[in-house]
């Protein structure tokens, strides 16, 4: 059996309990992107300030349901924050123990491409089977040496457009409002974002502006001044957000 199971994430399952109840007007209302059009989608749950509270990716689920990709430690807080907008309406919101994230580096059958980047692979959620190898180790080493930033440990309290949300597809400035829009869509109107979150050599990394480091890796993601980057050393999907401050 090939190894693909990402043990580190959890499903989170939105299901209508009422006909009548819609789960993606619901979710539509609270995060960054549109999960009314085609879906996967990778998504942001921000405070009312526009910081990052949680990041998931978005995937389309039988009877009117939709999954949430997210980090497994951190899926208990996600759930308990949905709940509190949940308010009155008839939606079921929890954990699904009985499915699992899945990634492969290489391009299959079967499968969605990553909605952040191409090159992270291709993911897929299916019944879980313990007897399915994790990958988490592979998978942090693809996504750090592509310089793409996930999860609360390196995301937490940043602002959503300095975690590089615009050029991850992680953001719509067309949908209607939600929480921390006002402020994200601002930064984006007045090109305002003057810092970002960028994976270094762990040697090169600045330990006052330290999110997270990985030594076994040699790497840490740093949230920099974007007047300090040097884009030679930027992963090119990177480059292009810094074109507009001229320095690209």
């Amino acid at each position: 059996m090939i190894a693909s199971r990402l043990a580190n994430r959890a499903v989170i399952r939105l299901s209508p309990t009422d006909d009548s109840e819609s789960v993606a007007d619901f979710l539509q209302g609270l995060v960054t992107n549109d999960v009314t059009g085609q879906l996967p989608v990778y998504a942001a749950l921000l405070s009312a300030q526009g910081k990052t509270m949680f990041d998931f990716i978005v995937w389309p689920a039988g009877g009117g349901a939709l999954l949430l990709d997210c980090e497994a430690d951190h899926a208990g807080d996600l759930v308990k924050r949905l709940s509190l907008y949940r308010l009155r309406r008839k939606i079921a919101i929890e954990v699904d123990p009985d499915v699992a994230v899945h990634w492969r580096q290489q391009i299959g059958d079967g499968a969605a491409s990553d909605p952040r980047l191409a090159d992270l692979g291709e993911r897929w959620i299916a019944p879980l089977d313990e007897s399915v190898e994790a990958v988490d180790d592979a998978w942090l080493k693809h996504r750090l040496a592509l310089g793409v930033p996930e999860g609360h440990c390196e995301l937490g309290d940043i602002l959503w457009l300095e975690t590089n949300a615009v050029e991850l597809n992680g953001v719509s400035f067309e949908k209607g409002c939600y929480i921390g829009q006002e402020n994200t869509a601002r930064m984006n109107w007045r090109q305002k974002v003057n810092r970002r979150l960028v994976v270094v050599p762990q040697e090169q990394s600045d330990e006052k502006r330290r999110k997270a480091a990985y030594p076994e890796l040699g790497k840490a993601v740093d949230h920099l001044r974007v007047s300090e980057l040097d884009p030679a050393a930027l992963p090119e999907w990177q480059r292009s957000a810094l074109s507009t401050s001229g320095l690209a």
